[in-house]
């Protein structure tokens, strides 16, 4: 890479962008559903997209990554969901993303956040610190996916919900049969 990475919080104007970046990245990924651009969508509109960070090159948004606050049954508060995290494909593997990761984990804990749990690949996410903890569970996932990663040490038991933007599909809601 010869350009310098610029890693910053998201503007407005990066909104038409980061949307870019997540279709390309997520495009030819098999087990994606490719609504990982609604779903950052529906967390900005619910104002819970915690943090948003952008990586840029000589101006252009090539990367990005959202947090965003998850419930956990036993009441445990300050925790949060990675995800989605994404690289224009042209830039993969150069980096992009391990920086936004190691740079939004580091915001979290400035911010006194008590841990962070994640939906992803287990051989990439454990280099950051995360582990399968059978405490923990994400209904309806296979337990060796989810992950999550305490900044305090201390270890919440139960059954973890995400916001419920990370259903967004990009289809006008629809009425739910009473």
């Amino acid at each position: 890479m010869t350009s310098e990475i610029d890693i910053r919080s998201e503007t407005i104007d990066d909104i038409g962008p980061i949307a870019e970046v997540t279709v390309a990245a997520f495009q030819t990924l098999e087990i994606s559903n490719h609504t990982e651009q609604f779903i950052i969508e529906a967390l900005r509109a619910a104002k819970v997209l915690t943090l948003s960070l952008v990586a840029v090159i000589d101006g252009c948004v090539i990367g990005h990554i959202a947090f965003s606050p998850v419930t956990i049954s036993d009441g445990t508060q300050d925790w949060y969901g990675l995800g989605p995290v994404s690289v224009f494909p042209k830039y993969q593997r150069q980096g992009i993303g391990k920086a936004l990761i190691h740079e939004g984990l580091s915001r979290l804990k400035s911010m006194q956040a008590r841990g962070c749990c994640l939906v992803g690949h287990p051989e990439y996410y454990k280099k950051f610190g995360f582990d399968n903890i059978p405490e923990l569970v994400h209904e309806g996932v296979p337990p060796e996916v989810f992950l999550a990663l305490s900044f305090d040490g201390k270890t919440p038991r139960g059954s973890v919900t995400f916001h419920e933007g990370f259903k967004a599909d990009g289809q006008p809601e629809r009425a739910h049969d009473a």
